[in-house]
């Protein structure tokens, strides 16, 4: 199994942080990972993106040109990566922020009310933990036990006191999915 995956969205929404915790569970899982974060100017509100792959075979190139999933925070996101989406690929829409609907007909669409989710959980700061518990729930790739008891290596130790609210977050997400689907 391979997922070769983008997460976009803006600067300050995590992205990164949700690239590098599901490349660390790849890891810690066995699997062969790669993650290239993009950001920059992004860090001050434009859009920021990260390009992971999670494989059970050798990773040949980090590109991520046409991804099996997207997982997308805003709609700067969604215009701009929608269209390089594999056929019969994947993509987890933050119904929250995003207004239109995927235009696509050859994908799966999944539209999770990340920000509504995060906010019940505990911090509207955790959208990303409720898309990457939504992820989980569809590909099966990663297990959420290991991707939550890998936030601890991947947080910074000034944010490790929110990781019960992401716990949380992660565990609404992949309920959302499997309640919804």
């Amino acid at each position: 199994m391979i997922e070769r995956i983008i997460i976009a969205g803006f600067g300050g929404q995590g992205v990164i942080l949700a690239g590098k915790l599901l490349a660390y569970t790849g890891m810690v899982e066995g699997k062969h990972v790669s993650h290239i974060p993009s950001y920059g100017v992004e860090m001050r509100g434009g859009t920021a993106n990260c390009a992971v792959i999670v494989s059970d075979d050798e990773v040949a190139s980090p590109l991520v040109p046409h991804p099996t999933s997207l997982v997308v925070m805003n709609r700067p996101s969604l215009d701009k990566f929608e269209e390089k989406v594999q056929p019969e690929g994947k993509i987890f829409v933050n119904e929250s922020l995003i207004d239109r609907k995927v235009e696509r007909g050859d994908v799966r669409v999944f539209y999770i009310p990340a920000n509504d989710i995060a906010g019940k959980a505990g911090s509207g700061r955790t959208s990303n933990m409720v898309m990457i518990g939504a992820w989980i729930a569809v590909t099966d790739m990663l297990d959420k036990e290991h991707v939550k008891s890998s936030l601890g290596e991947v947080v910074s130790k000034r944010n490790i006191k929110y990781n019960e609210i992401n716990y949380k977050a992660i565990d609404m997400g992949y309920d959302y999915i499997k309640q919804n689907k």
